[in-house]
């Protein structure tokens, strides 16, 4: 990657500063993005929803945030992440404040779109904090910047204490004000970032847009995007459904679901950063490894039963799940960050492209998989089938990067990688 400090000097401090405001931003518009977590339960049951529709509320907004991260990407490579980022968190406000004032089901699903432009945030912030750091930081860089996933802990702490006192409208309201004072703070803390800066002072030269999206024919791209529809699609997909499954399976009342669901999402985000420092240290692929053998064997022992609904010794109790769920949201934090350790080391000028199409497919698991997890319930009647899923998920993971190291282990040594090649 290019000097950017050198083509374009800036502000000694311009770096930490883009990288928390960034982070900060990240975590309020997390926040806003899994809103229906906690204020869904209360519309399903106003609504009289099915568990499919449910799941289908509690995947709009993801798939919003999924759809158009590939874009915000290309976009902020091109006019710059300070710009982008603002934008995006204000047309968010205005979605999530329209919320309030929806009653109807299709009324909920149509605002639920406009909501989703929060989750299309992440792409927006890795395109503009990578060009800040050197290739060998950016694993912890980014990693940091992903611990903003704690803005879903943030939802299920706060907002069942707010629905409880003023109903779920106000839930919405106070989020989109959080999300405007946000937008404006960001915009006077932060400076454009290095790369844009150049383009912008004619010293690098921009790209076709259509050349933007080159690299997408790489099938590695694709299969960096599989690691993530499980470790970011699954963590979100889990953050949505822990709640309803905790009510559901276990009895617990929602305020108490909310709470343990956010104990969830603190160090399946938090960890991230720590996953981005593993990264740069041992390499992405370790750590990628580490997650989905780890995760296929909490997922294969949480397809049991749980204790209530069965006799069976196997049975799971609720401590053992609390136990393998946060096993999992660990793991799965670190290979949020393996995956985006590889994207600025394999793809340095395309950044925002292959970071917002593998942050994209992340997102669509987000999207898919609550909506595939309350099917899957009314089909089978069996709670713990959403873990099954999961499982099959990680499985393919595993014999895909496996394939992809043994055909890179057949090749003759004259080509050699990257030290930080860390995976196929």
């Amino acid at each position: 990657m290019a000097d950017f400090q050198q083509l374009d000097p800036i502000r000694a401090d311009a770096p930490a500063r883009a990288l928390w405001m960034s982070t900060i931003a990240f975590t309020v518009c997390f926040a806003v993005w899994t809103i229906f977590s906690i204020i869904g339960v209360r519309i399903k049951d106003e609504l009289g929803l099915s568990e499919t529709e449910f799941g289908i509320l509690l995947g709009m907004p993801i798939l919003t945030g999924s759809l158009v991260r590939i874009l915000l990407g290309v976009w902020t490579n091109r006019y710059g992440g300070r710009l982008v980022y603002t934008a995006t968190m204000l047309a968010a406000m205005l979605a999530t404040f329209g919320l309030a004032f929806a009653t109807t089901f299709p009324q909920m699903l149509l605002a639920g779109l406009g909501v989703g432009l929060a989750g299309g945030s992440f792409a927006v912030g890795v395109a503009y904090v990578s060009p800040f750091f050197p290739a060998e930081k950016q694993g912890t860089a980014l990693g940091l910047f992903g611990a903003g996933n704690v803005g879903a802990a943030v939802t299920k702490f706060l907002a069942p204490f707010v629905l409880l006192a003023w109903d779920w409208q106000a839930v919405a309201v106070l989020w989109a004000l959080g999300l405007g004072v946000m937008a404006v703070v960001f915009w006077f803390t932060t400076t454009d970032d290095p790369a844009f800066r150049a383009r912008r002072a004619g010293k690098t030269a921009p790209k076709k847009f259509w050349d933007e999206f080159a690299p997408l024919k790489n099938v590695q791209v694709w299969r960096f995007a599989l690691y993530y529809f499980f470790a970011f699609g699954g963590f979100v997909a889990l953050a949505l459904w822990l709640p309803r499954y905790l009510v559901g399976v276990y009895g617990f009342d929602l305020k108490t679901a909310g709470l343990i669901a956010a104990g969830y999402s603190i160090p399946a985000s938090i960890f991230r950063a720590y996953g981005g420092v593993l990264s740069d240290r041992i390499g992405a692929r370790k750590v990628m490894y580490m997650t989905l053998m780890v995760s296929a064997a909490a997922t294969l022992l949480l397809c049991l039963p749980a204790s209530g609904a069965s006799a069976s010794l196997l049975a799971i109790s609720p401590i053992v799940f609390l136990v393998l769920v946060f096993v999992l949201g660990f793991f799965m934090s670190l290979g949020k960050a393996a995956v985006y350790k590889h994207i600025p080391v394999y793809y340095p000028d395309s950044i925002g492209a292959v970071g917002g199409v593998v942050g994209m497919v992340g997102g669509l698991g987000g999207f898919v998989l609550p909506i595939a997890f309350g099917a899957l319930k009314d089909l089978t009647g069996l709670w713990s089938s959403c873990f099954l899923l999961l499982l099959v998920i990680i499985l393919a993971s595993l014999a895909w990067m496996q394939l992809a190291i043994n055909r890179l282990n057949r090749q003759p040594a004259a080509a050699p990688t990257p030290s930080y090649d860390f995976a196929a």
